[in-house]
C-alpha cells in the first residue's frame, strides 16, 4: 500500500497540528480507521515529539 501524502515540513510544528494534517490525509485517502489507529498510537505509545513523528511517519509520506 502506497502511503497518502502530508504536506508537513514548513507547517507549526505543535504536535496536534501535524496529527491533525496527517489525519486529515488519511481521511482524503479513504483511509479512516489507519487515521484513528495512527492517532490512538501516538497518543498511548508515544513518549516524546520524536517518537509522535516516527509514528504519523509510519503512516504518511511527509513532504
Amino acid at each position: 500500500m502506497t502511503k497518502p501524502v502530508a504536506r508537513l515540513i514548513g507547517e507549526n510544528g505543535n504536535i496536534y497540528n501535524l496529527l491533525g494534517i496527517a489525519s486529515k490525509a488519511l481521511r482524503s485517502a479513504g483511509l479512516d480507521e489507519q487515521a484513528i489507529e495512527m492517532q490512538k498510537k501516538v497518543f498511548t505509545e508515544a513518549r516524546s515529539y520524536d517518537e509522535a513523528l516516527r509514528i504519523i511517519m509510519e503512516y504518511v509520506e511527509v513532504e
